[in-house]
């Protein structure tokens, strides 16, 4: 649908004579866009070498590695102070609050 309004506005702004010319030349740009990603691609991993042959560019995207930091489950769960598995507890439910062994630590320095 969006293709078709897009070809409806490019052939009342351009016209029907020019819209085919401009048509070929985005195409051409397009290509020529590509070409240059897939060779700088192809570049960045020749001069990383080959210890870095299986490095996924993909993974340098900041919203990639902030998802998958977040979302990763390679690291084990802290132990629970109450002694209870996290993965045990009832969904909804509350850890047990820590003993009140006093006032918490103070630290004039970082206050």
């Amino acid at each position: 649908m969006e293709f078709i309004v897009l070809a409806v506005v490019g052939l009342i702004v351009l016209g029907p004579e020019r819209l085919p010319t401009v048509a070929k030349d985005a195409a051409r740009l397009l290509r020529s866009l590509r070409e240059m990603a897939t060779g700088a691609r192809a570049q960045f991993r020749d001069e990383l070498g080959p210890e870095f042959a299986d490095l996924d560019l993909r993974s340098l995207d900041p919203r990639t590695a902030l998802t998958k930091a977040l979302f990763s489950d390679d690291e084990p769960a802290p132990p629970s102070t109450n002694g209870s598995s996290p993965s045990l507890q009832k969904p909804g439910s509350r850890p047990a609050a820590p003993e009140n062994d006093g006032p918490a630590p103070y630290d004039p320095d970082t206050t």
